[in-house]
């Protein structure tokens, strides 16, 4: 019997049939089958075989290089994630070489993004051919990083001369990444901006906006605001500066501002007949007996009117509770709304992701049993969902109102019909890109260059 050979835990792997010069992959026992990252699935017949084309992005946390695989389809199984969830998947078989070892194998086509590793290396690739050393990592080959830009070199794209800046606070978070990702992708020169550490200079011949102690920012054509909240007053006055310079800013700072005032942004509704929760707003306490009344009773939700993401969000179950919260933030001088809670709902709500006057993609939010909050920071999942016509409207003429050219907005189905809640000018892409498989980031770059005439 030949001497089975040694394999690390971690390993590059090669598929010359599909195009792909190197994949790193997590070797995993457990897993019965491997697995490789796919996107853009698309079943075709070839002969009396069908085939499958799909686009893999080889290298982890880049999207910028993308490239399109063609594989015999030879199953279709149900698999179990890691989180519990079931899904078909597509199977097809190819040759892979691992060092000096070539053999075929079979793989499930899987969305891996938010996975460490975009191939998942299974038993039965590993079975009779290697032994695993799980201490170790890259024993039948290693590729230096010099080494893997020059395998990928002819895949990354030429400049096209546009540049972009992401104004935002973390450069690791998953939608700045993704947006970073997209615009390389397109061939774009993008540089990430810490909001706190740019400044400006005001001055009628000569305005400036100056970046970590004295570097001028010039000659951007495009701006991509990704505001936290804590920080609104200063991120809008930066969006007015690049404005002022000339600069395009994908959403507005007098659009961000009147979406981030909740009291402002509902009156707007009402005005624009744009159906809300019934929501009532009070300054003295004489009022709270009356306020809650008109929301008609408990129980009924209490909303900080700066909240945000779940956060400064109360269910009050009975009059006395909704008294008892709504004075106790009164006394502190705090802002609340105060809102009737839709009970037929179930925890559920609508989240609709608008690029430039369409909605390009869609999630159903669930609450963790014994939550009220549907959102995906509250613990809430997401899944797939078809939106009707009068959803669909609901959600475009929202954003219209506030003006926003990039917003995520937030439906409640009701026995009214359809409801908004609420429109945030800075929606994050790592629920709903996870949960349609669509690249939100892409359309939100595509917006852009439509809106300067750019042409690549």
């Amino acid at each position: 019997m030949k001497d089975l050979e040694i394999i690390g835990s971690e390993e590059w792997c090669v598929f010359e049939d599909l195009g792909i010069p190197a994949i790193k992959a997590r070797v995993d026992s457990g897993a019965k089958t491997s697995s490789i990252q796919a996107t853009n699935t698309k079943i075709y017949s070839k002969g009396a075989q069908d085939w499958v084309r799909f686009e893999v992005n080889p290298l982890q946390e880049n999207r910028s290089i993308g490239i399109e695989c063609d594989a015999r389809l030879v199953d279709r199984r149900m698999v179990k994630s890691s989180s519990g969830i079931s899904e078909e998947r597509l199977v097809v078989k190819t040759p892979v070489t691992i060092g000096d070892s070539t053999f075929e194998i079979e793989l499930t086509l899987a969305n891996r993004d938010t996975m460490e590793f975009r191939m998942l290396l299974g038993r039965e690739a590993i079975n009779e051919r290697f032994l695993v050393n799980s201490a170790i990592n890259y024993q039948k080959q290693s590729f230096t990083d010099e080494e893997i830009n020059t395998k990928y070199a002819p895949y990354f794209k030429e400049k096209t001369g546009l540049k972009i800046a992401l104004l935002a606070s973390n450069p690791n978070l998953y939608s700045n990444k993704r947006i970073m990702e997209a615009a390389e992708a397109r061939g774009h020169e993008i540089v990430f901006l810490n909001v706190e550490l740019a400044y400006m200079k005001l001055d009628a011949h000569s305005p400036e906006i100056r970046y970590r102690g004295g570097d001028i920012l010039k000659e951007f054509d495009a701006v991509i605001p990704r505001i936290k909240p804590s920080v609104t007053f200063y991120g809008c006055a930066l969006i007015r500066q690049f404005d002022n310079l000339g600069v395009y800013c994908q959403n507005s700072a007098e659009a961000i501002t009147q979406s981030r005032d909740k009291l402002f942004a509902s009156q707007l509704f009402s005005k624009n007949d744009i159906h809300i929760p019934i929501t009532g707003f009070a300054k003295s306490p004489m009022d709270t007996k009356d306020l809650i009344k008109m929301v008609n009773g408990s129980p009924l939700i209490i909303k900080l009117l700066e909240s945000t993401q779940g956060k400064g969000v109360v269910l009050a179950e009975t009059n006395k509770a909704a008294e008892s919260v709504i004075n106790a933030f009164k006394s502190v001088n705090t802002n609340i709304l105060v809102q009737e809670f839709i009970k037929e709902a179930n925890g559920q709500d609508i989240r609709c992701f608008v690029v430039n006057g369409k909605v390009v993609a869609s999630m159903q939010r669930q609450a963790q049993k014994g939550e009220f909050r549907a959102n995906i920071h509250q613990g809430g999942k997401a899944s797939t969902i078809k939106i009707t016509s009068v959803e669909k409207k609901l959600a475009l003429k929202a954003a219209k109102v506030l003006n926003l050219a990039v917003a995520g907005v937030d439906i409640i189905r009701s026995n009214k019909g359809p409801l908004l809640l609420e429109v945030n000018s800075s929606p994050g892409l790592e629920g709903i890109e996870n949960a349609t498989g669509k690249d939100i980031a892409n359309e939100m770059i595509l917006a852009i260059e439509k809106k300067l005439k750019f042409v690549i």
